[in-house]
């Protein structure tokens, strides 16, 4: 996966926008205005942070421990750095951001 296919595919989610809250360098994706991942677009390879069930998290970096490390500048618990260089299924990168987009996005709470 390269930067303009994670663009396309966090894109055609529901209520998704793309924002630059943290300047021109890094991509912040928003479900309901909640941060579900972040892209330095620097980065060759391919690197995105991610949030993940953190039981989950551990298995995916002892299974994965070159390309699912511990979120950088994140809540480490939460959040993975996944590194996209093509040692990982691309099956596995877009169910990661499938993950934390229903993380987050379930976590909405409903106005009264």
């Amino acid at each position: 996966m390269d930067i303009e296919q994670l663009q396309q595919y966090c894109l055609r989610k529901e209520d998704v926008e793309e924002t630059f809250p943290f300047g021109p360098d890094t991509l912040v994706y928003k479900v309901n205005g909640k941060v579900f991942l972040l892209c330095g677009l620097e980065n060759n390879p391919l690197r995105f942070n991610a949030k993940c069930d953190p039981d989950r998290a551990v298995e995916l970096r002892e299974e994965y421990p070159d390309n699912v490390l511990p979120g950088w500048h994140m809540n480490k618990k939460h959040w993975n750095t996944v590194v996209a260089n093509g040692n990982i299924p691309s099956k596995l990168v877009r169910e990661l951001i499938d993950h934390s987009y229903e993380l987050v996005k379930g976590n909405r709470k409903k106005k009264t």
